[in-house]
């Protein structure tokens, strides 16, 4: 099984890290994980992936391809080996099974089921272990997995659609539509990988909007509310779904009792949290609910209140943005990050692992937000 691109041992782990990323959408709350095994010449004896949580890991896929070549060969794998019996048999008894001599590890494993123990169950079974090869880029590959598992919450994206001045609508509140249709196909698939899409009361009263992924993906999101006195219209496009497809409203401890029933009866998960200082609900209580839940990955569609909270309290991870060659102006329109904003550009925010494309004259962004400390 020749594979020409496998020179070195970091072309054999960069293929590994491609292969986990085929899991995206399908196997979470676990990991994204890739397992190549490969002889003392790199060349590729099996390979493979996480295909979907419950299923066989990555290590399984590649060591059952590999068959009886696997004994004395390399095995390289993305995450540590988990050593523990979960939904499937402890990955550290196949490899031991296999005969491996070599494991290559680019990353330990935060599970405290694993936590550098498969690593030492491997070594004190004689197995040569090596850890650290592309380890940033294993580490950024399985950011949602280790946010919840050390975070106890979601990986929040962050998804806005603005013109090249800025706005987010027109000053009548209008958006419709600032992106074109090649970009919010991009949209629907990012949508059909999440476990919870969540905008604001805003957002539903003014765009009536369904948060659906169309056509859908792998995932079916939970269309998530933020909505402190349970004003969402019954008659909503997110009511009349519920049967199909979750819907959990946040509310505040005044939201009045009708409302809560109504919408209860109506199919609508009500979830009742502590206000914040705005009266919204807390956000930080509303992500250890969803973390509580084991959502992964949630995509916060705003508007700009919501982003805007989102951002004053450092709970975005990811942004998604699309600028449209658009010049809409006024004064009373609004921008993606309301709330209460940086006290100077010198404590802005700014983004790695920076992606720019055209998208048929859209500009498309995306970024991993590198933490910032403002004093004030």
């Amino acid at each position: 099984m020749n594979h020409p691109s496998l020179k070195t041992p970091e072309s054999v782990m960069h293929h590994a890290l491609q292969l986990a990323a085929q899991g995206a959408g399908f196997v979470e709350p676990n990991p994204m994980v890739g397992a190549v095994v490969v002889d003392d010449n790199l060349q590729l004896l099996g390979e493979g992936y996480h295909h979907r949580f419950g299923g066989p890991h990555a290590e399984v896929h590649a060591l059952k391809q590999a068959g009886e070549r696997a004994r004395g060969a390399t095995l390289y794998v993305t995450l540590e080996p988990c050593c523990h019996q979960g939904k499937t048999p402890p990955c550290t008894a196949a490899i031991l099974a296999a005969g491996i001599k070599r494991v290559v590890v680019a990353a330990l494993d935060p599970f405290p089921a694993v936590a550098g123990q498969g690593v030492a169950q491997l070594r004190a079974a004689g197995v040569s272990v090596e850890t650290g090869l592309l380890e940033q880029e294993a580490i950024e590959l399985t950011a949602p997995f280790r946010t919840l598992i050390q975070h106890q919450r979601p990986f929040v994206i962050a998804k806005w659609a603005m013109s090249l001045d800025g706005k987010l609508a027109a000053h009548t509140g209008i958006s419709k539509w600032i992106s074109n249709p090649a970009s919010r196909t991009i949209v629907h698939q990012l949508r059909g990988r999440m476990d919870g899409i969540l905008v604001g009361i805003g957002t539903v009263l003014a765009d009536d909007p369904l948060l659906t992924a169309r056509p859908a993906g792998p995932r079916l999101a939970s269309r998530i509310v933020l909505d402190s006195q349970a004003r969402l219209p019954l008659t909503s496009q997110l009511v009349r779904t519920a049967a199909q497809t979750p819907v959990l409203v946040f509310v505040t401890p005044t939201a009045p009792a009708e409302r809560i029933m109504a919408l209860q009866a109506a199919g609508v998960e009500v979830i009742p949290v502590a206000a914040n200082f705005r009266g919204h609900p807390d956000l930080a209580e509303c992500l250890r609910e969803l973390g509580r839940r084991r959502l992964t990955n949630l995509l916060v569609e705003g508007g700009s209140a919501v982003l805007g909270e989102f951002f004053d309290r450092q709970s975005i991870d990811e942004v998604q943005i699309f600028i449209a060659p658009l010049l809409i102006g006024g004064q009373g329109a609004s921008s993606p990050l309301g709330g209460q904003g940086l006290t100077s550009p010198e404590f802005a925010t700014r983004l790695g692992n920076l992606q720019v494309a055209d998208v048929e004259g859209d500009l498309y962004v995306q970024g991993r937000m590198i933490r910032r400390a403002d004093p004030a």
